[in-house]
């Protein structure tokens, strides 16, 4: 099938640029009704990559499939359930959630200073886990019972592949992926017995905007060639994020995928 999402809803949290926009255009590719979601509508403009959100959406409509930009914190629960509502209203009920608002971004924006376990200061570390943990629970507080009662429904959660391993600098932001991670296989637990499935995508590090403008680069990673030892283009990030949403995995639940080139080998 060219389409095989025709007739489904995907919401996909922090879509207004960067992975997730990289994320809901596959998903638009495939046929999905799109609800593009940021925290403000200028978020997109942050790093040059389209004028305001509504501007993202119009970008998606453009491939001929239904879609709305939705506005919000994902750390505020009233927030969350009005832009679930409002997604749902104008696009029938989600059946494809991506979770990927998040980053590693201080209470005050920028990156947290200093960023190890022992010195990050605490306001940052607490606006880091409302912004990544608590922003994709409530997100799926919002969604996954309508889920459940429809007997279907696939949630894909952000997390990172910082996430498996210990680190030395961004401490908070490995931490709350860590946290992703487990809470998506508890959540999994509790919905794949009413046929909603719940994976995790780990991806390693990305050329998107805002990777490329806040962090030093390896030259040689930057290059585009046929090794893996490379950094990730998000369309093969969003090629992952297609898979898990898709009937073509139908009987992977429960699991996290590291989309990193191989970077970290090691046992699951």
């Amino acid at each position: 099938m060219d389409k095989p999402l025709a007739g489904r809803v995907a919401l996909v949290t922090g879509s207004g640029r960067g992975l997730g926009f990289a994320m809901a255009e596959r998903l638009a590719d495939m046929g999905a009704a799109i609800a593009i979601h940021d925290v403000s509508q200028d978020a997109p403009a942050e790093f040059g990559e389209a004028e305001s959100l509504d501007a993202v959406a119009a970008k998606i409509a453009g491939k001929d499939v239904p879609a709305i930009a939705v506005t919000g914190d994902v750390s505020d629960e009233s927030a969350v359930a009005a832009l679930v509502a409002t997604a749902e209203k104008a696009l029938g009920p989600v059946g494809i959630l991506v979770n990927c608002a998040g980053g590693d971004i201080a209470a005050r924006g920028g990156k947290p200073q200093p960023n190890d376990a022992l010195g990050v200061p605490l306001e940052d570390v607490r606006a880091i886990l409302d912004r990544n943990l608590i922003g994709t629970m409530l997100v799926c507080r919002a969604v996954c019972p309508g889920m459940v009662a429809r007997g279907a429904g696939s949630v894909v959660n952000i997390a990172s592949a910082a996430a498996h391993v210990g680190v030395k600098d961004g401490v908070a932001y490995a931490v709350a992926k860590a946290a992703v991670t487990q809470f998506s296989r508890c959540l999994d637990g509790e919905m794949r017995p009413h046929g909603v499935r719940v994976n995790v995508l780990s991806p390693g590090a990305t050329k998107t905007a805002r990777f490329l403008a806040t962090r030093p680069l390896d030259p040689r990673s930057m290059e585009e060639s046929a090794s893996l030892d490379r950094y990730a283009l998000p369309a093969e990030i969003a090629d992952a994020v297609a898979f898990l949403c898709s009937d073509a995995s139908r009987f992977v639940s429960g699991q996290v995928l590291r989309v990193d080139g191989g970077r970290q080998l090691f046992a699951a």
